[in-house]
Formats: structure tokens, sequence, C-alpha cells
């Protein structure tokens, strides 16, 4: 039986994402400043122990370790003949995390880290040659969909959103990055996007869910009103990725002050509000996914729904 596309299967029941990589390859031993797409292919054991736990702690969905697997990203860590490599491989160390459960690969492109053209040093060329070439390999790889994230410009979200139709992606995410403003009053991209802008131009140019992730100040409740501006906006379904609560410098480590039993809150909100898919971004972690799947499962069955049956952990 063929499995359903992603966005379709999210519009019949909410789904599980998963949480972060970059603070979980840390506490796996990834100095800072390295690159931790590299471990793909030197370390993969320690990326599939991080993306097992998040299947084993319920996840539907688990995106790839490639948020920086670009060409551009991976030539300031001397890697920029291992992209496609790189890629492929982080394709199927999720697809193994699951083990026998039949879950959804989203394969991640992340910020060329940079600005374009007139603001910045780099062309719609460059960024659209790196943007194709990543989301060839996660494609080829078998990834289920691309998730084009952390955006904050029309214009950088668009090149990614037409390099995952090159590449023939069955389904397409967008997500942006939010800042709440001073005042708590609101909130919008570094570049000044609002939610329902965002939400317009996605459906206008072929993604298939809107999303959010990272940003500064978008803990569960702020989500919570993304989620009601897109879809005042758009009815495509929504996917949500708050952070872990605000970063704090603790020993000169970066730690994250949101609890599992904390931001476990905010996910019936979400659900009753319509959204489609629920993850978690920097500072969480596996025991904030099993914490947010027993709330949902208890949402299922409310529901009429039966929650999913997570098989037997693969050791």
């Amino acid at each position: 039986m063929t499995k359903k596309l992603l966005h379709e299967a999210a519009m019949e029941r909410p789904l599980l994402g998963d949480g972060a990589m970059g603070t979980q390859l840390m506490i796996a031993g990834l100095e800072q400043g390295n690159c931790g797409e590299a471990w793909n292919l030197t370390h993969p054991e320690r990326v599939l122990a991080i993306q097992r736990r998040y299947a084993e702690a319920g996840s539907d969905c688990i995106i790839t370790n490639t948020f920086g697997g670009s060409r551009i990203m991976l030539t300031r860590h001397g890697e920029p003949e291992r992209v496609t490599e790189i890629n492929k491989a982080a394709v199927e160390i999720a697809r193994e995390a699951f083990g026998s459960k039949d879950g959804y690969v989203l394969g991640d492109i992340g910020p060329f880290g940079g600005l374009l053209e007139p603001f910045g040093d780099f062309t719609e060329v460059q960024v659209r040659s790196a943007f194709e070439e990543q989301a060839a390999a996660l494609v080829d790889g078998g990834a289920d969909a691309i998730i084009i994230e952390t955006q904050t410009s029309l214009e950088e979200l668009l090149i990614g959103i037409e390099s995952a139709k090159k590449a023939g992606a069955k389904c397409i995410i967008g997500s942006m990055a939010y800042d709440v403003t001073l005042d708590g009053s609101t909130f919008r991209t570094m570049m000044g996007i609002e939610p329902e802008r965002a939400a317009e131009f996605m459906e206008e140019n072929g993604a298939n869910i809107v999303a959010l992730n990272c940003g500064t100040g978008m803990d569960m409740p702020h989500a919570l009103l993304a989620v009601e501006r897109y879809k005042s906006a758009t009815k495509m379904p929504v996917m949500v990725q708050p952070n872990g609560g605000k970063p704090r410098l603790v020993n000169m480590k970066i730690l994250y002050d949101e609890t599992p039993e904390q931001m476990v809150k905010g996910v019936l909100p979400l659900l009753d509000a319509g959204t489609n898919i629920i993850g978690a971004c920097c500072g969480s972690t596996p025991d904030h996914i099993r914490a947010f799947r027993k709330v949902m499962d208890e949402f299922l069955v409310s529901k009429g729904f039966e929650p999913p049956k997570n098989p037997t952990p693969v050791n």
C-alpha cells in the first residue's frame, strides 16, 4: 500500500514532529562551530542514536541532519565536494531511525547563511545552484518531503521552493523564523515578513505546508497565535516547531529553560486550533517529544482516532 503524501496525511490527523538536532549533537560531542552535517559520514552512529530516540519517543516525522548541508554552508567547513554524499547519508540515517515504523523523513534545507545582492555578497544564481544541488540529493536519497526552514526573506524562500519543485519533491514545507517585537505586541521575520503574507506567498508559489520554527521569543503561546494567523490566510496544513524556552549561557554552554512539563502545556491548545504537525526546535529533547506524544494520543482518542502504535525499538 502506497504511503500517503505528508500534507495529505497531516490533513487527516495531527502528526508529531521531532525536536532539536543541533543542541543534541553538541551533547553528543560536537564542538561549537564544527560541522554537524559531516557527522552523517564520520559519526553516523551518533546521529542515528539521536534520531532513534525521537522515533522511540513517538515522532511521526524526522528532519534530516542537513540544516547546513548546502554547498555554500559546507564550503565554510571545507566540505564542498561531499554535498551529495552528506545529504543522501542523512536521509538514510533518518529512515533507519524509524526501524519498522513507516514514518516521514523530511529533508532539511536551512538558510545559506548570508544575504542576497544587493544587500549581501551572494547572487541568486549562487544560492539557486546550492539549493538545487542539495534538494536533488535529498529527494534522490528518498526524502518524503523537503522543509526549507528558518527563513526570514521571501526571496530566499522562493529559491528554496523552486529548487525543491525542480528536484521532484513530493511535499514542500516552507518554515519561517519569526521574532517577537520588543513590546510583545506582534512578531515578524528579521526581514519584516508577517505570517499572513508568508502563508499567501507559499500557497501562490506551490508549497504544500506552511510552518514556523526557531525565532526569538516564539514560545508555545506565540506559536498558537501564528497558527491562527496562518489559518486566516490559507487552507494549507500548518506545522509549528517552537523553541524549548529561552536560551541561557551556563558555564559557557547554551541551555534552554523550558522543561517538557512546561512546554507540553501548549500542545493541546495547538491541537484544538487545528495545527497539523507539532514538533519543537532549539533546546528541545526526546523527553519533550515524548510528553507531546502522550497529549497528542489522548487528543486523538478523544476525537475517535486510534493513536499510532510504536513498534518495539530497534537495538
